[in-house]
């Protein structure tokens, strides 16, 4: 059994997707288009500036799956009530990967040694997803 999240953007996927390949190291394992739907959707159903945004993708984050979507292309993203967590193998990875989810977000918590790891930190990412970072023992 895998817990894997999909997080959506509303039209803000691809760009999620390249921030992410830059601050995190994610890779792109698949990315398909509304466009590219095996099964297109009934006529009228999506609006045509919607053909190129992502109906799916599926990317790695070291170990782990991140599964990306536009949705419904509202722009009206919510990710409230959780948070994405990072486990990192040393501080100066923690330091970097902070730095990097902070550049246009907002920290909640900066990084500093707590009782279960030598460096935590939280921040909400320019796009309102929520990480906790944190040295891995």
């Amino acid at each position: 059994m895998q817990l894997q999240p999909y997080v959506i953007f509303d039209g803000r996927g691809e760009e999620a997707i390249e921030f992410y390949k830059k601050a995190v190291g994610a890779k792109v394992n698949r990315l398909l288009r509304f466009k590219e739907s095996p099964e297109p959707p009934p006529s009228g159903k999506f609006p045509p500036e919607m053909e190129n945004k992502v109906m799916h993708a599926n990317l790695t984050i070291g170990d782990s799956t991140m599964l990306v979507s536009d949705g419904h292309c509202t722009g009206k993203t919510n990710f409230a009530g959780f948070s994405l967590t990072l486990v990192v193998a040393t501080e100066t990875e923690a330091d970097r990967v902070f730095a990097a989810l902070s550049d246009g977000g907002a920290v909640g918590m900066p990084l500093a040694k707590t009782f279960f790891s030598p460096r935590f930190g939280m921040v909400t990412d320019r796009f309102g997803v929520g990480w906790m970072i944190f040295v891995g023992r």
